[in-house]
């Protein structure tokens, strides 16, 4: 039986440090010499999770933005990619637009370059915190007018700001039916973040996605929080980490240790047989 292993990257497999320790990532490449096919889904980006996973071998296809990228990690290529349509883009922007929300707009001028856009001169303190950690991104395209913003593929729209201002607008989008929206507190900051895709840019179509593209006949996941429990949905098996939110562990087929304390490498390490 081929199995597949997806896990989470922040709060799941990563520490509060953004990295993946020593240990794990010893362990993991360890087993992956030894036959484990690992793979993440994260609404990171591919830059941001390989400077989080330094030195960890990934051979799979991952997901990423939540699942609006899947994303060959050995030859950068874009494998899927679920797009908003023209009205869908602006109607967002329009929602944001009117509780005075500056977002980062995710996408490609091109099929082939990913770009990460913002408006000059709208920049909050969050916004300048985000370019700030990422400082040299070749991604990054400040953008001088709304068309500009919003031109080309968009696949991904994060916010950052205070709760009160998102949490109006989230309040609207939520209910669309032509959309998936997350919101939650930064984990590793005060600010609150809310995360727009298109409707079929979940964890879980990700994971189906890579189950029939690596004609696997199992997959065993783990996570922390709201944004894995659709992977959770559609797993054979699925493990919370000990300090995943409390209604996730309900959903797990067990309860892991911390991720500060590499609770999904050593699952991995008791579990895995090659």
């Amino acid at each position: 039986m081929k199995t597949l292993y997806v896990t989470d990257l922040d709060g799941t497999l990563l520490t509060s440090k953004e990295k993946v320790s020593p240990y794990s990532r010893d362990k993991l490449n360890m087993l992956t010499e030894r036959g484990l096919l690992l793979s993440f889904a994260t609404a990171r980006s591919a830059l941001s999770a390989k400077l989080a996973l330094d030195g960890l071998s990934i051979r799979a296809p991952v997901v990423l933005y939540n699942g609006g990228l899947i994303y060959d990690y050995g030859t950068g290529e874009t494998l899927r990619a679920v797009l908003f349509t023209d009205e869908e883009k602006w109607y967002v922007y329009s929602v944001l637009q009117r509780f005075g929300i500056p977002p980062f707009v995710f996408g490609a001028k091109t099929r082939e370059r990913e770009r990460v856009a913002y408006l000059r001169g709208r920049e909050t303190f969050g916004i300048e915190r985000y370019l700030f950690r990422r400082r040299g991104d070749v991604r990054l395209d400040p953008a001088n007018s709304e068309e500009e913003l919003l031109e080309g593929y968009i696949f991904y729209f994060k916010c950052i700001g205070p709760r009160e201002q998102l949490e109006k607008a989230w309040d609207i989008l939520k209910y669309d039916e032509r959309f998936i929206c997350i919101f939650h507190q930064e984990k590793y900051q005060n600010d609150f973040w809310m995360e727009v895709s298109p409707r079929d840019a979940t964890k879980a179509n990700g994971v189906r996605f890579l189950k029939e593209y690596l004609a696997c006949d199992k997959v065993v996941c783990f996570g922390d929080t709201s944004n894995d429990s659709d992977m959770f949905d559609v797993c054979d098996e699925k493990y919370a980490v000990m300090n995943a939110d409390s209604w996730l562990k309900e959903k797990a087929t067990g309860v892991i240790g911390y991720c500060e304390e590499d609770g999904v490498a050593k699952w991995l390490e008791a579990n895995f047989t090659p």
